[in-house]
């Protein structure tokens, strides 16, 4: 299966808090959209991989995702060398993405640096002929390199070179976050307090996306950095916002 746009999240739930709305969007103007973990988030101090993999199957679900994979890196201790790289570089090539979502390039947690980092290397190397990657049948995949790769902002605030507005699916993907119930705040929850399970931290979320939505004047957007120039062909590309 081709796709359009590719999301990549070093943990599971890391594409939906970073771009769930852009997501959501995409799918909703009919293009194919997919979602890759790299780690099974076993570290984390809640739930247990079984979990996460319900709730990613469930988030998947409620935004659309035409597929989802994980490719089991170890959380916390994955690197950014070439057995990784070709991980993902299979995965560019086995869905051929015009563009790529992932995660930012440094922040407070490691993996979430070290994940931008190995997806921004293997986008590149992906387009590269004479590196050889092959299928699940053993045949030689095609070169792909995805026309755009943008990383979503995570726990630092960084200022976006992209702002898309997502006021209109914002409680869509709210649900996609919410979906992650071991994760997140939950009264009855009877499992040890952490950076992302107390009520403020989905209340940040919230006041993240009406800060950026403020930017280009809706309520709700996400933001996301690229280290390449992104061009239009006209002015007609441009939306004129009302201020």
């Amino acid at each position: 299966m081709k796709l359009d746009v590719l999301a990549i999240g070093a943990h599971p739930d890391d594409v939906e808090l970073g771009c769930s709305g852009v997501l959501i969007k995409e799918v909703n103007s009919g293009r194919k959209v997919g979602i890759i973990d790299l780690t099974e988030g076993e570290l984390g101090t809640r739930g247990t991989v079984a979990t996460r993999y319900q709730e990613a199957a469930d988030a998947a679900k409620i935004i659309g995702a035409h597929v989802r994979e994980n490719l089991k890196m170890r959380d916390g201790f994955f690197v950014n060398d070439e057995a990784h790289q070709m991980k993902v570089i299979r995965m560019l090539r086995k869905y051929q993405p015009e563009i790529v979502i992932g995660n930012i390039l440094e922040d407070r947690h490691p993996d979430h640096g070290k994940g931008g980092q190995l997806i921004y290397d293997a986008c590149f190397l992906s387009g590269l002929r004479q590196v050889k990657t092959y299928d699940d049948n053993g045949k030689e995949q095609e070169k792909w390199r995805p026309k755009y790769l943008l990383h979503y902002i995570q726990d630092r605030f960084y200022e976006p070179d992209v702002i898309v507005d997502i006021s209109d699916v914002w409680e869509q993907r709210l649900d996609s976050i919410k979906a992650y119930k071991t994760q997140f705040f939950d009264p009855n929850s009877s499992e040890p307090q952490t950076y992302i399970s107390s009520p403020e931290f989905l209340e940040a979320v919230t006041a993240r996306a009406r800060l950026l939505g403020k930017r280009i004047g809706v309520q709700f957007a996400e933001g996301f950095l690229s280290k390449k120039s992104i061009g239009i062909s006209s002015l007609d590309a441009l939306v004129l916002q009302e201020t």
